[in-house]
């Protein structure tokens, strides 16, 4: 029950994506950005040289830049090392123990490492906001857009994103700031999210 090995892939290109049901923009005085899941230990299929990793982290510094000149609160998630069979629960079935309790395993990439005044929650299920306070957050500060990048697309964003619909908070998929397992999966999350719960867009389009 390891990560399978990710085989290098394109990202998709503006002219590849999946039509939108909704026509919903970003405002920058109601969004957050979420960085999913960027820990090293999800990043070791990837070949660090290759798409989409490399077009990955290069996309979400751009967002990062972005965010921090608008205004945007940026929030990570990170899943803790070590969790017991408890902690895990349905999880080890499909996964078996997941993040090892390694310091560099846990930790987020160093290219897109959180910064002052980012927040981190930690992470225990597929959707960032089960037991966790990212609702609770996002009502705090008046927002209700959130713009989804990270890992796995088909997995924890694509649950984020439809937990988010179910919440009445917006949700936006990055298709070229997120990653998978293939690109078949990739491009099923994104068809999925366009046509039920999100809109799916670009790094050059988010902001």
């Amino acid at each position: 029950m390891t990560l399978p090995t990710v085989a290098p892939y394109p990202m998709p290109r503006p002219g590849e994506l999946p039509a939108n049901r909704v026509d919903w923009t970003v405002d920058p005085d109601r969004a957050v950005l979420l960085v999913h899941d960027l820990q090293n230990h999800f990043l070791t299929p990837f070949d660090a040289e290759a798409e989409p990793l490399t077009a990955l982290l290069a996309n979400l510094g751009r967002l990062r830049a972005e965010a921090a000149r608008l205004g945007v609160p940026v929030v990570y998630t990170a899943q803790p090392g070590g969790q017991s069979p408890e902690e895990r629960g349905l999880q080890q079935d499909f996964w078996g123990p997941g993040v090892p309790a390694d310091p560099h395993a846990v930790a987020i990439a160093d290219a897109v490492a959180p910064r002052d005044g980012d927040t981190l929650l930690t992470k225990w299920k597929y959707s960032a906001f089960v037991r966790t306070d990212l609702l609770e957050r996002l009502r705090e500060q008046g927002r209700d857009q959130l713009v989804v990048t990270g890992v796995y697309a088909h997995i924890g964003v694509l649950m984020t994103a439809r937990y988010a619909w179910m919440r009445d908070v917006q949700a936006f998929v990055v298709a070229d700031a997120v990653a998978d397992f293939s690109e078949r999966e990739h491009r099923m999350a994104l068809e999925w999210a366009a046509g039920r719960c999100a809109v799916v867009t670009t790094t050059d389009r988010v902001f």
